[in-house]
């Protein structure tokens, strides 16, 4: 069954292929208005969500099809124990394709491996957001009109922040591109996404607590929120949520045609007085989101009965992954499965936590 749980589910050449659906959907969107009659989308969103949700909703509904789903765990049966995989069992009944949101890493991926019909990761924990960086990646392409070459910023929760590890994921792809992250020392970015991601592809990359030393290198700014809801501590929250406050000061020193983007919520680390700036695109971002989650639909409704490559993964008796973040936590028999990574450490398979 094809499903979408992790960036590189995606081909380079099938997520350009998104891209241009996505295109032609802006274009002509009469063509598009009943190519889902008769499907129907669960949206199944164990954690709030505003934009993610409604954007699935939206793509859906503008498709020709239908919606089903609840927006909150307390009201399924998840409340009651139910594990995610037999969720996926049962909703597969109603349903012609899931997009899921849950607060614990790799349950997305249990959930594709128990449904029949396609499942569509709205975000596990603080592990992936593959569709989030579709829109990304469509609102830099149509701004900028490619991605070799670009220098991307990202600011604020390099740690926490699924958006940040999934969309350098996805530009590690192209050739040319340096990352810049700006992070207090507390929230940089974690080791294994440097090593595997960066590092393996040869990306050029600089790292420093200073958003004023570099914004005017920049081609495009990503900023993030600092996340509340993943932290352990209210003190350590507390102390780093006001680090990176983007406003028309630290503007006025970058480039002409920077796009600042942003995967929001807002809290305030982007002046609201930043929104009239022609180079504020985190409004269009949301739209553009639609747009790819439209694309995107389509072509897993279309390769629902693909079959997806088989991993890696290892069954491992004497490891054990101890991230409370991770859906073995809950989850009713879940085997432990690790894969090996290229530095030779075992990482777990569900939420890349490391032995």
């Amino acid at each position: 069954m094809r499903s979408l749980i992790d960036i590189f589910d995606l081909s380079v050449e099938e997520v350009n292929g998104l891209l241009d659906t996505a295109d032609d959907i802006i274009a002509n969107p009469a063509k598009y208005s009943t190519a889902c009659h008769g499907k129907k989308i669960a949206t199944l969103f164990f954690e709030p969500s505003t934009r993610t949700r409604l954007s699935f909703e939206a793509a859906m509904i503008e498709l020709g099809g239908n919606v089903l789903g609840f927006e909150a765990g307390g009201n399924s049966s998840s409340s009651k124990g139910e594990s995610v995989a037999d969720t996926a069992r049962v909703v597969s009944c109603y349903a012609d394709i899931i997009a899921m949101r849950h607060p614990l890493a790799g349950s997305a991926y249990v959930a594709s491996k128990n449904a029949s019909i396609p499942v569509i990761n709205a975000g596990d924990g603080s592990h992936s957001h593959p569709t989030q960086t579709l829109a990304d990646l469509c609102t830099i392409r149509r701004h900028k009109g490619k991605f070799d070459g670009l220098t991307v910023g990202f600011c604020g929760d390099l740690k926490y922040g699924r958006t940040v590890h999934s969309l350098i994921q996805a530009l590690s792809r192209y050739t040319g591109i340096k990352i810049v992250l700006i992070s207090p020392k507390e929230l940089k970015l974690p080791e294994y996404v440097k090593y595997e991601t960066i590092k393996a592809n040869g990306m050029e990359y600089y790292e420093t607590e200073s958003m004023t030393e570099v914004i005017g290198d920049l081609d495009v700014l990503y900023m993030t929120r600092i996340q509340h809801e993943r932290f352990a501590s209210e003190e350590e929250y507390l102390r780093l949520k006001d680090s990176y406050v983007l406003d028309m000061a630290k503007m006025e020193g970058a480039k002409s045609d920077l796009i600042v983007l942003h995967p929001l919520p807002r809290v305030n680390e982007i002046s609201t007085a930043v929104d009239k700036d022609p180079r504020a695109c985190y409004f269009e971002q949301v739209l553009n989101a639609k747009y790819m989650r439209m694309a995107l639909i389509l072509k897993l409704l279309a390769e629902k009965d693909t079959e997806m490559p088989e991993t890696d993964a290892e069954y491992r008796e004497d490891l054990t992954c101890d991230n409370k973040g991770c859906i073995v936590t809950t989850e009713q028999e879940l085997p432990h499965l690790f894969r090996k990574g290229a530095d030779g450490k075992y990482r777990c398979l569900y939420c890349e936590h490391r032995d």
